[in-house]
């Protein structure tokens, strides 16, 4: 599973059940990353949407602590690991959010995709790891920076040390 997500430069993602930063080109980028493939969210991020509807042409996996949820297009589920099992072959699965589902499925992504922008956000009440700090989480690729509504960018993909080679081990 493989994980996607824009984070100001104190890794700050959103405010009040909302994005930090509208960017045309970082949704594209997500757009091309996450179709046609699974898509592991939270309900809060859900409700976030666009008239709270699922991403179309996607599977959507839905975590909820409300045993009554259910909203069309949606599968849901109670938890972290129900969700992983129902989404089966890892190598489709994106992580899309948010900061609580992040946190609880961090250790299970082998890359990251992150949407850096050179911005800090003081008043956000959401966050992402900073993966830099963390040991396991490496820089594979940084992109060529990125301007757009006055804000420059950069998409960097990090790889997680721990599992990225597991599965290639195995076959030795």
């Amino acid at each position: 599973m493989d994980l996607i997500v824009a984070v100001s430069s104190n890794w700050a993602i959103g405010k009040d059940n909302d994005l930090l930063f509208s960017l045309k080109t970082d949704m594209k980028y997500f757009r091309q990353n996450t179709l046609e493939k699974t898509v592991i969210l939270g309900r809060k991020n859900l409700d976030s949407f666009p008239g709270g509807r699922p991403l179309p042409k996607r599977r959507n996996i839905v975590i909820t602590r409300s045993p009554d949820f259910h909203r069309e297009g949606c599968e849901t589920v109670s938890t972290p690991e129900d969700a992983l099992a129902l989404a089966g072959d890892e190598e489709n699965v994106w992580l899309i959010g948010g900061g609580s589902i992040y946190a609880a499925l961090l250790g299970r992504c082998r890359r990251a995709s992150v949407t850096r922008v050179d911005s800090t956000v003081s008043d956000a009440d959401t966050f992402f790891p900073d993966l830099d700090a963390l040991p396991n989480w490496k820089i594979e690729r940084t992109g060529e920076a990125v301007t757009e509504n006055g804000l420059t960018y950069r998409f960097v993909d990090y790889v997680n040390t721990c599992l990225l080679y597991t599965s290639d081990a195995a076959d030795d």
